[in-house]
Formats: C-alpha cells, sequence, structure tokens
C-alpha cells in the first residue's frame, strides 16, 4: 500500500489530503498540529490502513 495524494479546492484554498487504505472498517482522520504536516502520520497511517481503514491526513 503507497499513500495517495490529492487536492481539494474549497473556498478558493487548495487543501493537500494524503490518504491510504480502504474503508472497510471505517474512517481514521490523523489532524496534526503547528508547525507539523501530514508527514507526522506517515507510519500511524500505514498501520491504520493495514488493519482495515480509511486513513486521511490533511494538510491545515
Amino acid at each position: 500500500m503507497e499513500i495517495e495524494h490529492s487536492h481539494l479546492l474549497i473556498n478558493n484554498l487548495n487543501l493537500h489530503i494524503a490518504q491510504i487504505g480502504k474503508d472497510e472498517l471505517g474512517t481514521v482522520v490523523f489532524l496534526h498540529g503547528f508547525p507539523e504536516t501530514w508527514y507526522s502520520w506517515r507510519h500511524q497511517m500505514v498501520a491504520v490502513a493495514e488493519a482495515g481503514y480509511l486513513a486521511i491526513a490533511p494538510d491545515w
């Protein structure tokens, strides 16, 4: 499994989203604090995805 990246345009704001896994059991959203990025959650995202969840981490 590999982390995929996409962008959402919301109110003229281009929001980066990292995600991995399938929504077999549910979705887990990882939120970082300042001054981190989605990358802080990369190891946890892989573990959650391997357990059957969809892991999503937006860059705020």
